[in-house]
């Protein structure tokens, strides 16, 4: 999602903020317990929070409830930060990150700061489950290492390729992902050419909250938890420096979906070699800032010098 903004020539700072608003709403929907000691003091409590659960809790609907809840929330943010973009003229940084304080605040206003237990086992096999178990069964024992054998297939990894492969097929074979490039490239010369603009920025911040939430719901599994802090940290610069790596430009116009995600294999790759010289995380992010910082770099000189060749040409 972030690597269709940045086509655009926006930025999505509210990857983070939508991430954990979405994981409190789906916890909110499905929690089978809630532990009124913690939240008792919660605007919700009494109504959408109960102690025995949330809205649906113990309902065989209460799971794929959430999940549609997490992402139609996901894809509304993703909505307001298009409009306000487009409708005021408003620029992405301020609007994004308007709506990432906001909702930040709002997530940890609704859970009193707690994270939300208590989460159904169904919901919590997408972010732990894999394929090899379904195809054993109850053949499946300790003695096969499953994950030595499969390491990658995965929910989550068959999830996010699934995404990536939609994406990039978005970008490359789509009438939509030529508008994007052709926005990102020269805003005015696409209105001018009969882009319509407003849709199309519109639709890459929904999609791109979208993907915010389809991560939520990973990462929410994975922790079994609905957390409101979910994206907080140093994720979303994360996300922006894999992006950049990967050959996204800051400036719009160029990118893509594969490059994003050889920009996402070299930060695990990195992270991985980092941890196993045992160096401190400050240590770890101060690299990490500095490599992200290099990319950047290389991304603006590039474009003044393709800016130049275009001068002088003219």
């Amino acid at each position: 999602g972030q690597t269709f903004v940045l086509i655009l020539g926006g930025i999505d700072l509210s990857v983070g903020a939508t991430m954990g608003i979405t994981s409190v709403a789906g916890a909110v929907v499905m929690a089978e317990t809630l532990d009124p000691a913690f939240f008792d003091k919660s605007p919700l409590w009494g109504t959408l929070m109960r102690e025995s659960g949330g809205v649906l809790a113990g309902s065989p609907f209460a799971v794929p409830a959430a999940v549609i809840v997490m992402l139609l929330l996901g894809t509304f943010i993703g909505f307001l930060n298009g409009f306000a973009i487009t409708r005021f003229r408003l620029a992405p940084f301020m609007v994004t990150l308007v709506t990432s304080t906001f909702f930040a605040a709002f997530a940890l206003w609704l859970t009193q700061s707690r994270n939300i237990s208590g989460i159904p086992d169904s919901f919590v096999m997408l972010g732990k489950g894999d394929i090899i178990s379904i195809f054993l069964g109850e053949k499946l024992t300790p003695d096969i290492a499953r994950r030595d054998i499969l390491p990658f297939i995965t929910y989550p990894f068959l999830i996010t390729v699934g995404l990536a492969i939609v994406a990039q097929f978005i970008l490359s074979r789509t009438v939509f992902g030529r508008r994007m490039f052709s926005i990102g490239t020269n805003r005015k010369a696409s209105e001018i050419s009969g882009v319509p603009n407003t849709s199309v920025i519109i639709r890459v911040y929904m999609f791109s909250g979208f993907c915010a939430a389809v991560a939520s719901i990973l990462y929410s599994a994975r922790l079994a938890i609905g957390q409101p802090s979910l994206g907080g940290g140093n994720l979303l610069l994360d996300i922006i420096g894999a992006a950049v790596i990967g050959g996204t430009s800051l400036f719009g116009g160029k990118g893509s979906i594969r490059g994003t995600f050889f920009g996402v294999a070299f930060f695990v790759l990195l992270l991985n070699i980092l941890n196993a010289m045992r160096l401190s995380p400050f240590v770890i992010d101060a690299v990490k800032g500095f490599i992200i910082l290099i990319a950047a770099l290389l991304d603006i000189t590039r474009t003044r010098l393709a800016n130049r060749q275009a001068g002088s040409s003219t």
